[in-house]
């Protein structure tokens, strides 16, 4: 019999079209039957009797029409009849069994609530689409050097990427700072030098005035600013008549033409201004000077692939026009949504796999909480069968309850995510795009309902098929008790197995996390951080355009800041550790051709005699920079122990030269430099990176191009025996005394520089730490619930035991014997899953490797000793039990 079929004869009900044919078919008999009952034949009295209906077809379909709206209306009424009483009753039931509800209810909530307070933060950063239209045909242009992807120069700009036809729009960009300037005070401000198809890139308008055009973006004519709309609103009090005013940027006037919109803004701490760039001829015919950011705008018929395929066309004949230059010149093209977000979409993706399976782990013990409460109710469950209901109907009326608890749950749950939302806002690490636009918005909204849904599946279903398939004979045999459950029921078992095997892979991840923690912060950095403090500040072109005004700026900003009351020492840098950013160069040692590949890619210090004293970076071999180490003098360097090693394997570098930077006398061949020092190894991208070359040049002896290189931009650091923040105000005041209009910003102790570094490997070891903790006492909890529960189920038979003779120690050690068994398991499969998920971890795992004994063996103690203590506590219980008082509920 088809299940159809089965359903009907269940429900014994007609189909709609067979009743509407019965009906007509009853209606024409009865005419037929009077139409005889005057002498007429049968066949004519048919025939009479049909026509008397008009069209019969029409009339039935009518009718079957009517009919099946009437049936659908029923049962729609039927429905939401029995759900009310579902619903009201599954309410009732929860009010009934407060702890049981307050329990679950919070359980649930916190993993509602925990993963969609992630999920939000996801959906901001990697999910939301930019602000722009059709931002899927934007990609980000890079240079492939090898395996590396490098910025782009102004002359591959615009010999490979201009000409290209599959991008309707380039644009280059160079971020800048710029001293904005006012009557009151100025103020430094981020912002980018951009080429004019900037804003056709992004394809967005102005809100008030216009962009600038392709004439602006030329040298001489360049003086003009579009504004953000932050800048407008924060800077300038939205003020309608801005477009058309003038504002002083690094000292020289510019006409502002134009203001763009709020969602322009999709990048927190992002450029403030736009200007244009103006390449000059001879930057246009620089192919050597890698510091554009280049975006393009693919057009409607072309691809990324189609658009790559003619840079690289591009690439092949510049690499024949400039062999030195573009010797292995190439280009690549990623999304600028991809380009964006960068390795932060993959950590979110794995903070949300590990809130994930914290909300598993809810879910199992809020379903063991379930299946314990539906033995309970087995009498109740046996009479209701008893009085008619079928296994669908008591079903039903238990996944009713797993979706009204599941609802409470979301909407505390939500509750939970508001706080969790800020919490993550506030304790996220710099430089996490769009974080701060996370919000809980309709998205979000209908995620967390889908998640109380499926978590109420998850959880409610299991339940609701055991209820379902309740064995009245067996419970009334039973005396009303149920079957025998806890450690003999295979379904909770093994939800307990899962459990622990979830809580061990998301412990282990945490500490995998804290031992590379603790690993970095036994790294030597490579300087002293402590009692010194840094400040960054930039040099406005307009009045610092020779090197020579240059140098004497900055040797009286390192003096007066040696003089301050408290300084030891102060020196000045174009860079500093842990800063981010700074400018390299290919480095050529002497005897070696001029080769891209004889090259070795270093980054560029220029500091002033001093900075190894102030940071106190030592002096391995040589001698530092000193004041003898001036223009016209022996040009000089100091370079890296890392330096040293790539460029002189197994030699002294003292005394040998690397040429670097600038051409020689003749404009051709290399110049070079003097090693003079070797300097110690700096970790200055951060503690978990490699020290990598690098080289350190007297500010005398830089080349006059090198200022353009670093904008001007360079950081005053003051080491002092006091508190190292006491010395911001005496560094403004002396900074402001030598350069009125330029102001300190990024002004850090370099310790916070330190702590800043790794802020984001101790957010992701905070967050993955808390769901580790809150999985193993969830862990806990939920074998606790099931020994207890087993010990109370199997109260009668201990207190046999007992009576026959079995100790306290005996009993505990059958608790113990019965409990072990899931707990091995639950241990043995989470190690399983941690040897295949782990090396998810691997990118953000410093000097440990994802599978680390030390790591796994603590894990497991841990998870054994608190599953040993949620065992031994039901187990005490048990073996207290007066075997008088266990045979008594017999």
């Amino acid at each position: 019999m088809k299940f159809g079929e089965r359903l009907r004869s269940r429900f014994w009900r007609m189909r709609v079209d067979e009743e509407v044919d019965a009906e007509l078919e009853f209606h024409v008999e009865m005419r037929v039957r009077d139409l005889m009952a005057n002498g007429i034949d049968r066949d004519e009295a048919r025939r009479r009797a049909i026509g008397r209906f008009g069209n019969i077809g029409r009339v039935n379909a009518t009718c079957r029409s009517i009919g099946k709206q009437r049936e659908k209306d029923m049962r729609r009424i039927e429905y939401f009849s029995e759900l009310k009483q579902d619903v009201t009753f599954a309410c009732r039931q929860l009010l009934h069994n407060p702890g049981f509800s307050i329990i679950a209810v919070l359980t649930l909530a916190l993993g509602i609530g925990g993963t969609t307070a992630i999920f939000s933060a996801v959906r901001s950063v990697v999910l939301r689409p930019l602000p722009f239209s059709n931002p899927e045909r934007i990609v980000a242009i890079y240079e492939q050097l090898g395996a590396n992807r490098s910025s782009v120069s102004a002359g591959n700009y615009v010999d490979g990427v201009e000409p290209v036809g599959a991008f309707s729009a380039v644009t280059a960009i160079q971020y800048s700072s710029f001293n904005l300037s006012s009557e009151r005070d100025t103020e430094r401000i981020i912002g980018a030098r951009t080429s004019a198809g900037f804003f056709n890139v992004f394809d967005i308008p102005a809100e008030r005035g216009r962009v600038f055009t392709k004439e602006e973006d030329q040298p001489g004519r360049e003086q003009v600013v579009v504004l953000s709309h932050r800048l407008w609103t924060t800077r300038f009090g939205s003020d309608p008549a801005m477009v058309g005013r003038q504002v002083t940027l690094n000292g020289r006037p510019h006409d502002v033409i134009g203001i763009m919109p709020a969602r322009f803004d999709y990048i927190a701490d992002g450029e403030e201004l736009w200007v244009p760039i103006a390449f000059t001829p001879e930057r246009r015919a620089q192919h050597d000077e890698h510091y554009l950011i280049v975006f393009g705008r693919l057009r409607p018929d072309a691809t990324t692939a189609m658009a790559v395929e003619g840079m690289q066309s591009h690439a092949m004949r510049l690499r024949q026009a400039f062999p030195r230059e573009d010797s292995e010149l190439s280009f690549t093209a990623v999304g600028a949504l991809e380009n964006l977000v960068g390795p932060v979409g993959r950590r979110l993706y794995t903070l949300l796999g590990a809130v994930g399976f914290v909300l598993l782990i809810a879910c199992g013990n809020v379903a063991n909480l379930l299946l314990a409460r539906g033995a309970a109710r087995a009498p109740e469950l046996a009479m209701r069968a008893a009085l008619g209901a079928g296994r669908s109907r008591i079903g039903r009326q238990m996944l009713t309850e797993s979706l009204v608890l599941a609802c409470l749950s979301a909407i505390i749950g939500l509750g939970i995510a508001a706080w969790g939302v800020r919490a993550l806002i506030a304790a996220a690490p710099p430089g996490v795009p769009r974080l701060d636009q996370t919000s809980l918005d309709l998205v979000v909204l209908a995620f967390t309902l889908a998640v109380a849904f499926a978590s109420a599946i998850l959880f409610g279903l299991a339940p609701a098929r055991r209820a379902a398939k309740t064995d009245l004979i067996a419970v009334v045999k039973d005396g009303g008790r149920g079957a025998v459950g806890g450690l003999r029921d295979r379904l909770r078992t093994s939800l307990i197995v899962a459990e622990l095997a979830v809580a061990l892979l998301l412990l282990a991840g945490a500490g995998l996390l804290i031992r590379s923690s603790l690993a970095m912060q036994q790294v030597d950095p490579g300087f002293e951080a402590d009692g010194v403090f840094s400040a960054r500040f930039s040099l406005p072109s307009t009045a610092y355009s020779n090197r020579e005004m240059v140098v004497q700026t900055l040797d009286r900003l390192a003096a007066a800041a040696g003089a301050i009351p408290g300084a030891t020492a102060a020196a000045i840098s174009t860079q500093v550790p842990m800063s981010g950013g700074g400018n390299g160069n290919g480095l050529l040692p002497e005897g070696k051709a001029l080769e891209p590949r004889n090259l070795v890619q270093s980054r560029l210090r220029m500091v002033t005699p001093g900075y190894f004293e102030t940071m106190r970076i030592g002096i391995v071999r040589g001698r530092g920079l000193t004041a003898g180490d001036r223009r016209g003098a022996q040009k000089v360097m100091v370079i890296s122990e890392a330096l040293a090693r790539a460029a002189f394997p197994d030699q002294d570098p003292i005394g040998k030269r690397i040429a670097c930077c600038e051409a020689g006398p003749d404009g051709k061949t290399p110049d070079y430099k003097l090693v003079v020092g070797v300097a110690r190894d700096v970790r200055s991208r951060g503690l978990g990176e490699a020290p990598s070359p690098e080289f350190y040049l007297p500010i005398d002896q830089v080349p006059p191009e090198g200022w353009n290189w670093v904008q001007r931009t360079a950081y005053v650091v003051v080491r002092t025996s006091q508190d190292p923040t006491a010395m911001a105000n005496p560094l403004r005041a002396a900074v402001r005394e030598i350069t009125p209009d330029v102001p300190l910003f990024q002004l850090r102790t370099m310790e916070q520089r330190l702590r800043d570094s790794t802020a984001t490997a101790r957010f992701n070891t905070l967050l993955l730490s808390l769901l580790g903790i809150v999985g193993l006492v969830l862990s806990c909890i939920g074998i606790y619930g099931v020994i207890a529960y087993f010990v109370s189920r199997r109260t009668q038979e201990i207190g046999v035991r007992m009576a026959l003779g079995a100790t306290r120690r005996d009993v505990i050690a059958l608790v113990i014997r019965q409990a072990a068994w899931p707990v091995g398991m639950g241990i043995g499969l989470g190690l399983l899953l941690a040897t295949v998920t782990l090396r998810v971890l691997s990118t953000q795992l410093f000097e440990v490797t994802p599978y680390d004994p030390i790591t796994l063996v603590t894990v497991v103690a841990m998870l054994g000793c608190a599953a040993g203590v949620a065992t031994l506590i039901p187990a005490a219980r048990a073996s207290s039990v007066a075997p008088t008082e266990a045979l008594r509920e017999s």
